[in-house]
């Protein structure tokens, strides 16, 4: 079932959509024209290719289509009905992207179905710079090198996301108690791990004008969200941006770090939800009740 959307119903939408992804992405903005970085919000804009430009694109999304929109109909995947309406070109977004479509569709709905896990404490930082001498953020450890190496070796180390443990340092891969891969991405990642849902961004982005604009900057907004914890919960010292550690090597901060990475399971888990919505709509399979 398609809808049309008139002018008067879309055009505030955009609007909308528009001057929240400005909010969003002013610090970086800033930033990016005094040359200044970021070791937090950065890991967004680096690590995930974000591009500001790119966020404040309003789309309807699949299944919707727009009366009289010049700008849309000359973006990609975008095609003009002989009504005049302009709408996203599902299949020839499946043409182009259906392989990367169904990818996410499998990967997603196995997380969905699977427990959270919140044991793992946010180990998977303090492994990437485990007996090592330069790290990747120019930052101070809180407890030193070798405070830091010792919680470490205090702890069983549970990272189940690949993408985490790619950067663990030599010394730590061997401690991790499993050794994920990218071919076993969809039978490991679970809806607790941070990094699982801070993808929610990445999947959302991959998806392109297939997101409604409100999906794509609520995903964004819960990695920047997240990333924030998983710094905070790092051997990193966040003392120069005004942040509180969250000590994941005493008891109270193992507990908060567990509260707070259900939180965030929870609000995941109701993205990933209605991505699904969006790869079953592409995929032409049965969205799970």
């Amino acid at each position: 079932m398609t809808t049309l959307l008139t002018r008067p119903e879309w055009h505030p939408l955009q609007e909308q959509h528009e001057a929240r992804a400005d909010a969003l992405t002013a610090g970086h903005r800033e930033r990016r024209a005094t040359h200044t970085k970021h070791a937090v919000e950065d890991f967004l804009y680096d690590y995930y290719s974000t591009r500001p430009a790119v966020l404040r694109r309003w789309h309807p999304g699949v299944g919707s289509r727009l009366d009289r929109s010049e700008q849309h109909e000359n973006w990609r995947w975008y095609s003009k009905a002989q009504d005049g309406s302009v709408g996203f070109d599902a299949d020839q977004f499946m043409r182009d992207r259906g392989d990367s479509v169904r990818f996410i569709h499998r990967l997603l709905t196995s997380i969905s179905e699977r427990p959270v896990f919140t044991g793992c404490f946010g180990l998977h930082e303090w492994a990437m710079v485990y007996r090592q001498g330069e790290h990747r953020h120019p930052l101070p450890l809180r407890l030193g090198q070798d405070g830091t190496d010792a919680v470490v070796e205090r702890h069983q180390i549970r990272c189940t996301h690949f993408d985490a443990f790619r950067f663990f340092t030599p010394e730590a891969v061997g401690l991790n108690k499993l050794q994920p891969t990218r071919d076993t991405q969809v039978d490991l990642d679970q809806p607790g791990c941070l990094h699982a849902s801070m993808d929610s961004h990445k999947w959302a982005t991959k998806l392109g004008p297939a997101v409604p604009g409100d999906l794509s900057l609520d995903c964004f907004e819960l990695a920047r969200d997240i990333r924030m914890l998983d710094m905070q919960a790092s051997p990193y010292d966040l003392t120069s941006y005004g942040e509180p550690a969250v000590k994941i090597e005493t008891p109270e901060g193992k507990a908060e770090y567990a509260r707070r990475q259900r939180e965030f399971a929870e609000r995941s888990q109701a993205l990933r939800a209605r991505l699904i919505a969006v790869t079953a709509v592409l995929t032409g399979a049965e969205v799970l009740s």
